[in-house]
């Protein structure tokens, strides 16, 4: 589906047309350059990459630096594809306009990362007072986590403490509530995955 790379400015609030206090999320999306168009006879599907955020030409490999000169561009520093329908040439720019006409986007962000947790914050057992697993000395532990001798073994996906965050969630079918071309400013409503100035995925 088409979509920009962008940034997550922050949250702030609106007032809808009925008087009600809105929650909602403002992203820097664009403008991004078209840095290679992938074609069926050369790469076996159809794709656009685009570019988004100057880099330094010191801190971008050689490799990369011929690949954004063959584009006709500037060094980025972050790269995606999408699918578009309209045919697109190297060195095109694409603007947050792509989302002029979208009612709702989805979102593609990375969680905040949390670290090493136990099995209270990471998966919400109960902990002191509810006793999750029966443990009579541990209140925040996760109590037995294996099997009788047979299998003899911890399944895989048994809820323990582990890392927590830092991963790619997609957030479906958030509202646009307004673009702001002047300033590549996309505000939709409700939140999504990632900390402030970290970079997003805003699909049609």
């Amino acid at each position: 589906m088409p979509g920009l790379i962008g940034r997550k400015i922050g949250m702030t609030s609106v007032f809808s047309a009925d008087g009600k206090n809105v929650p909602c999320t403002v992203i820097e999306a664009g403008p991004c350059v078209v840095t290679q168009v992938k074609t069926v006879e050369k790469d076996g599907y159809k794709a656009v990459q685009l570019g988004f955020s100057e880099a330094k030409e010191k801190n971008t490999t050689k490799p990369m630096m011929g690949h954004f000169k063959k584009a006709g561009t500037t060094p980025k520093r972050h790269l995606a594809e999408f699918k578009f329908d309209e045919e697109y040439n190297l060195g095109d720019t694409i603007t947050v306009e792509l989302f002029n006409d979208a009612q709702f986007v989805d979102v593609v962000g990375t969680s905040k990362g949390k670290g090493f947790q136990g099995v209270v914050k990471r998966h919400g057992f109960g902990g002191v007072g509810q006793a999750t697993h029966g443990q009579d000395d541990r209140l925040r532990k996760p109590g037995s986590i294996g099997a009788c001798s047979y299998p003899a073994k911890v399944f895989k996906g048994m809820r323990m403490a582990g890392q927590m965050g830092g991963d790619r969630v997609t957030t479906q079918n958030l509202q646009v509530l307004k673009v702001i071309p002047e300033q590549n400013l996309i505000i939709v409503k409700g939140s999504f995955a990632g900390c402030k100035g970290s970079t997003v995925l805003i699909e049609k």
